[in-house]
């Protein structure tokens, strides 16, 4: 079953990245069919190159640590 704590602390791990670049990610929501919603701030939120970020970056990394992770939403 998929936790919204676990979600948090690969979160966490990601979000020094992307502050780095003036950006941020806020976790929304972990629903137990695995699906992650999540909201670009910052630079994230108006960047051409966000959904690349989301599906290369946040969600492969997410999967990678959580396999019971099957998507990742920007909401």
């Amino acid at each position: 079953m998929l936790k919204k704590e676990d979600v948090d602390k690969v979160i966490a791990e990601i979000r020094p990245l992307l502050q780095a670049d003036g950006g941020d990610l806020e976790l929304v929501d972990a629903a137990e069919d695995g699906t992650v919603k999540v909201r670009l701030k910052g630079a994230c939120g108006g960047c051409p190159m966000s959904q690349m970020t989301l599906q290369m970056g946040i969600e492969k990394r997410l999967k990678e640590k959580l396999p019971e992770v099957k998507k990742v939403i920007s909401v």
